[in-house]
């Protein structure tokens, strides 16, 4: 469908755009009723991925949840450090 976004690659640019060792980065999706993106960073980038008080990935969970909204889905992000 036309205008369906990739939330895999969303995901993806979200993530590698903030971190200081994007070739670190690594990123499992789990299908389900809700799809979750396990994302796995270097530790020096864990800080910045989550934010101060988790409000960067926040804004990434609401990102990926309205793009996933489109096609009716649910989906979230979980940083596993």
């Amino acid at each position: 469908m036309p205008g369906t976004p990739n939330l895999d690659a969303l995901v993806n640019y979200l993530v590698t755009s903030l971190v200081a060792h994007p070739e670190e980065v690594r990123i499992d999706r789990r299908d389900g009723d809700l799809i979750t993106y396990e994302v796995s960073v270097n530790a020096d980038d864990t800080g910045k991925v989550i934010g101060k008080q988790g409000r960067v990935i926040k804004a990434i969970r609401v990102l990926v949840r309205a793009a996933a909204s489109v096609d009716g889905s649910d989906a979230t992000v979980e940083i596993l450090g």
